[in-house]
């Protein structure tokens, strides 16, 4: 009996005990939850802030109102929201490989040497461009191509959306005159400019501005700019070394959509070169040259393509340009036209007059239309209707023909006169990637040597991006 008492307070014992255990640890557990309740309330903010994240950017907090107005003559003179959209960056460049294969008659051969075949890559650029601010834009370009340091291309500033002026330049950029001059070398029908390019005054230092009207029916600009720029941006002279050039487009007919349309347009340029000299010379319509294993080339030989018109020299106090254009799209074809005039004043001598003129013609097998930028008066990029590899589709084909021609002779200045006829095929991939094919027939007359004749097959392939 004693035995059987002393078992069960034994066992009363043992569950009083266990009872105790049980009551600890539930307190514990109790209170290691109590502190994982503000990690987990962590966690739940986490979980919702990634969710907003997911859904879309989260708004920046605004700025202090002593850094928004910075001074009490000063408020609202920008907005928190502007600051954090400006600078914009946008990188892009393009290269052009060429190659090029030359056949001469005897006389040419005497005239401007024995061209040699070649490779070449005729332009090689980066660029970076985009917005300083809200209505102040940026370009800054240069070449790799040429020998020596890079090129300085398009390097400006631009400050737009102002009454009548429309967007104000300043920098270095190609000047407003000549439609040939104004189109972009990426959006060329041909390898090269027609010969007229000789005359334009082309990229220089300058001020100027570019508008259209409300219906971009019309355009203008005009600038004022240090004439001879070099390569490298830079002019020097206390003599003169001022210019301008100006030049108006029209459309007086154009159909809804752009299909149909005919362009007219006028330029003019006026220099005083600060070097009191000017200069007229052109190559036929192709350029490759050789620097780096010119050393390799017998001597007497070019290691280019030479000017096969040059006026040398000439002694000047000023010069005068004048430019007409022409430009029609009727569906798939097109055609563009020009004609320049340069009046020189010679120094010690009679005034001159030199010419030059181009008509081309275009047509796409494939039925695209050549695009039309009516705030710039000129024509722009292919874009095919079936790019190249998507699909079955072949990318845009396009025939197109040039003849131009350039005199350079008059009084005492002998500088040559030169016509090309030139058959073009081009196979546009698609919008960014293109090849040019162009068979050039350059006939020469030249006073010293007479007429002869010079045939270049040329190949040139193109990206950009």
């Amino acid at each position: 009996m004693r035995n059987g008492f002393l078992g069960a307070r034994s066992f009363i014992g043992v569950a009083l005990v266990s009872l105790g255990i049980s009551l600890a640890c539930n307190r514990v557990a109790t209170a290691e939850v109590d502190k994982l309740e503000p990690l987990v309330q962590r966690i739940d903010q986490l979980e919702s802030e990634v969710q907003h994240l997911r859904e879309g950017p989260v708004p920046l907090p605004a700025l202090s109102d002593s850094l928004v107005q910075p001074c009490s003559g000063c408020s609202n003179f920008y907005s928190s929201s502007q600051a954090a959209n400006y600078p914009t960056i946008a990188l892009g460049g393009f290269f052009q490989a060429d190659w090029g294969w030359f056949d001469q008659d005897a006389v040419n051969l005497a005239t401007v040497g024995d061209i040699q075949d070649g490779a070449d890559f005729r332009r090689a650029r980066l660029n970076t461009h985009g917005d300083a601010w809200e209505n102040v834009g940026y370009m800054v370009e240069f070449d790799f191509a040429f020998s020596g340091r890079p090129s300085f291309m398009d390097v400006y500033m631009e400050l737009r959306d102002l009454p009548l002026l429309g967007a104000v330049r300043i920098g270095q950029w190609r000047q407003p005159f000549g439609m040939d001059g104004q189109t972009s070398v990426k959006e060329l029908t041909f390898l090269e400019r027609g010969l007229p390019f000789a005359f334009l005054p082309f990229r220089q230092i300058g001020l100027g501005f570019h508008n259209h009207s409300q219906d971009e029916n019309m355009t203008w600009a005009a600038s004022m700019f240090r004439f001879p720029t070099d390569t490298f941006g830079g002019n020097v002279g206390d003599n003169g070394g001022y210019a301008l050039a100006t030049r108006v487009t029209a459309l007086p007919w154009r159909n809804e959509d752009g299909t149909r349309l005919l362009h007219f347009g006028a330029g003019y340029s006026f220099g005083d070169p600060a070097n009191d000299k000017v200069r007229y010379r052109n190559q036929p319509e192709f350029f490759v040259s050789e620097t780096g294993g010119a050393d390799l080339i017998p001597a007497g030989v070019p290691t280019s393509v030479p000017p096969f018109v040059d006026t040398g020299s000439i002694a000047t106090t000023n010069f005068n340009l004048f430019a007409t254009e022409g430009g029609l799209v009727l569906g798939s074809l097109y055609l563009q036209s020009e004609a320049i005039y340069a009046l020189v004043n010679q120094t010690g001598g009679p005034n001159l007059s030199f010419s030059g003129a181009y008509a081309m013609a275009g047509y796409f097998l494939t039925g695209e239309v050549r695009p039309y930028n009516r705030k710039t008066g000129v024509f722009g990029r292919v874009k095919p209707l079936n790019n190249f590899g998507s699909g079955s589709g072949y990318g845009a084909w396009e025939l197109a023909t040039r003849w131009s021609y350039i005199d350079l002779n008059d009084k005492n200045i002998a500088g040559g006169r030169l016509n090309d006829v030139t058959l073009g095929l081009n196979w546009y991939l698609n919008p960014r990637t293109k090849f040019q094919f162009n068979y050039i027939h350059a006939f020469l007359d030249s006073p010293a040597f007479g007429e002869s004749d010079a045939d270049i097959l040329a190949w040139r392939g193109q990206v950009d991006f």
